[in-house]
């Protein structure tokens, strides 16, 4: 018995026969050179090994070295584990995001870019929680928990690929943002 093809009607798996060509992208380093041949020649469930194998023995080398000064995330307050649609939070400052990163700049898998930083203590409105996303790696349908949306910040490229007019929404963790009351409301977007 010959399984059915189902028809989907999302564009994602459209993607790989959209493009025309490969576009121009800043000078590669080395180091992004190879950077980006061992991220193509593992899948992700071993890049998630390999990371959590030397995060310890990084941890280890902190500190005997004495420079764990950085929070784990289980330390970090989830105070703001009820943000929903609607309600305003700000970024906390660069420094308590820092805090909360493993050496990867991830927390609990979710990375803060770079890309990120000029919204660090702003105020901004949460636009959803994220439940469910397509991961494009594998182009399965993921569960996460504890990642919100936030309203008009969304992507514009990175430093390693240049610009991208994709325009996809930033990731944003819980305890990267501090819920505010609507009385405290200044102007949302900046402070």
């Amino acid at each position: 018995m010959e399984p059915q093809e189902t028809q989907t009607y999302c564009q994602i798996a459209c993607l790989p026969h959209l493009f025309e060509g490969y576009a121009k992208v800043p000078p590669e380093s080395l180091a992004r050179c190879l950077r980006l041949a061992l991220r193509r020649s593992v899948n992700a469930r071993q890049v998630r090994v390999l990371k959590m194998k030397s995060g310890h023995l990084i941890d280890r080398f902190l500190k005997l070295m004495g420079r764990s000064d950085k929070l784990s995330p289980s330390k970090t307050s989830s105070t703001t584990s009820s943000l929903k649609a609607g309600d305003l939070v700000r970024v906390r400052s660069r420094a308590e995001i820092q805090a909360t990163l493993n050496p990867w700049g991830q927390l609990k898998g979710c990375m803060f870019m770079p890309e990120m930083l000029p919204y660090c203590s702003t105020t901004q409105r949460v636009l959803k929680r994220l439940e469910r996303f397509v991961d494009e790696r594998d182009y399965h349908v993921k569960k996460s928990q504890g990642i919100v949306l936030l309203g008009g910040l969304n992507c514009q490229g990175t430093s390693d690929y240049g610009r991208c007019d994709r325009n996809c929404f930033y990731f944003w963790r819980e305890e990267w943002l501090e819920k505010i009351d609507e009385g405290d409301e200044k102007t949302v977007g900046s402070e």
